[in-house]
């Protein structure tokens, strides 16, 4: 990718993230400004020796909150953890592998306390308001990650995603988020919330610097990326669950993206999905996700309980009360579970759904436990599948029109990576 000066664009970044009219200061908890500087310094002078260490080098980077940095506590959006945690020994190794790469990391980004939140809203450190309507939310729970690209204070932002966490508030805000195949961005490092289903993955205004970011962090060569031919693509639109409870304007974008992905050539079929029933049943039996946050947390939550977003806690507490054989059952199940979705992948190139079925909602929509919770279950119930079948997954922004951002998702099956993004460089030209 072109680009001028690194510290010429650090410069802008940080004036962005500076604007006391913008979201800098609820957006980004801790800047680096002197360590950012020389990065930058250091990039443009190998670019004048004509020496590159990739594709990366150069570009203006955020990373999550929960990401360890040498000699630093590791909040996760926490404030009880800003006060009783111990500094990291050393980075975490994507944060490792974006500096190996040449990347310029100038701030880290607000979240859901310990990520555990679709919605983005923080108490501890503010909630940044949506780029395009400051009275909604963000999206989470790499609340400020979104805000962070979508306004302009970094090219590039490092989330995590456990049940839609890149790929919900990339939808909201108007960019790209990616979920990787679990297995190929470590995640050491990164404060947990669920073993099983943490991924590590990155947000942008363009699924090229998704890319970029993805091979740097999963350790793969940063080659070009190369659109793949719209035509007889097949996709496959999910049917049943997915498109269930649209609201309009999800719901009017949706079947026009996918009339405009047709008549650019691509093959679409409607697809019954059973297995997403299936599912549903799984978790409404045992939950893999709150148990294992409950085994993190609960020490904590029986010490100081009442220092935690009481949102967060009451959802943490759910996780107590599930039984170790209930928990080693629904480990099974999923795992037969992603072996029947990976066989009903195998025909498909992609499977295509709305991202969220609902526009950001806004503040006051989300201000009541009860209220957060049934927008916070909406805006999860898409993205968490890809997270629960272990698959690969993108959001890309369709167009807006001057209303509210949405996001159209595409899944594809665990390992797929390359393909998938592949497949998405040449969704976005279609709606470029």
């Amino acid at each position: 990718m072109q680009r001028s000066s690194a510290r010429e664009r650090l410069s802008q970044a940080f004036a962005r993230i500076d604007d006391a009219n913008g979201e800098g200061a609820r957006a980004c908890l801790t800047l680096y400004r002197e360590q950012a500087v020389a990065a930058a310094d250091a990039a443009d002078a190998r670019a004048r020796s004509g020496i590159s260490l990739g594709r990366l080098d150069g570009a203006i980077l955020s990373i999550k909150d929960l990401f360890d940095v040498a000699g630093e506590v590791t909040r996760a959006g926490s404030s009880l953890l800003a006060e009783e945690g111990e500094p990291a020994a050393q980075d975490a190794p994507v944060v490792r592998r974006l500096r190996a790469a040449g990347a310029v990391i100038l701030a880290k980004t607000n979240m859901s306390e310990f990520a555990f939140s679709g919605l983005g809203l923080n108490p501890h450190y503010g909630t940044p308001g949506n780029p395009a309507d400051r009275a909604r939310v963000p999206g989470g729970s790499s609340a400020g990650a979104a805000v962070a690209v979508a306004d302009g204070m970094c090219e590039i932002a490092i989330g995590s995603d456990t049940g839609g966490s890149t790929r919900i508030p990339a939808a909201l805000c108007g960019i790209t988020g990616f979920k990787p195949s679990r297995q190929r961005v470590p995640a050491e490092g990164a404060f947990p919330l669920s073993y099983t289903l943490d991924s590590i993955g990155p947000m942008a205004t363009n699924v090229a610097d998704c890319f970029d970011a993805d091979a740097a962090m999963a350790g793969e060569a940063a080659l070009p990326l190369e659109a793949a031919p719209l035509a007889g693509l097949r996709l496959g639109v999910a049917q049943g669950l997915p498109l269930e409870n649209l609201d309009d304007t999800v719901g009017r974008r949706f079947p026009e993206a996918l009339d405009r992905l047709e008549r650019a050539g691509a093959r679409l079929t409607y697809e019954k999905m059973p297995l997403l029933d299936e599912m549903m049943k799984a978790l409404s039996r045992t939950s893999i996700l709150m148990a294992e946050a409950y085994s993190i947390h609960k020490d904590r939550l029986a010490r100081r309980g009442d220092a935690i977003d009481q949102i967060v806690r009451a959802r943490l507490d759910r996780g107590a009360g599930i039984a170790a054989a209930d928990f080693i059952d629904a480990v099974r199940d999923r795992a037969a579970l992603i072996r029947a979705m990976d066989a009903r992948l195998a025909d498909l190139d992609a499977l295509v759904l709305p991202t969220t079925p609902i526009v950001a909602p806004r503040l006051d929509e989300v201000a009541t436990p009860k209220d957060f919770m049934a927008k916070n279950a909406m805006v999860l119930r898409n993205t968490t599948i890809a997270n629960y079948f272990d698959l690969t997954a993108i959001s890309l922004p369709l167009p807006r029109d001057g209303g509210l951002p949405t996001g159209l998702m595409l899944f594809a099956r665990n390992g797929h990576d390359q393909r998938l993004f592949r497949i998405a460089a040449a969704v976005e030209k279609v709606f470029a």
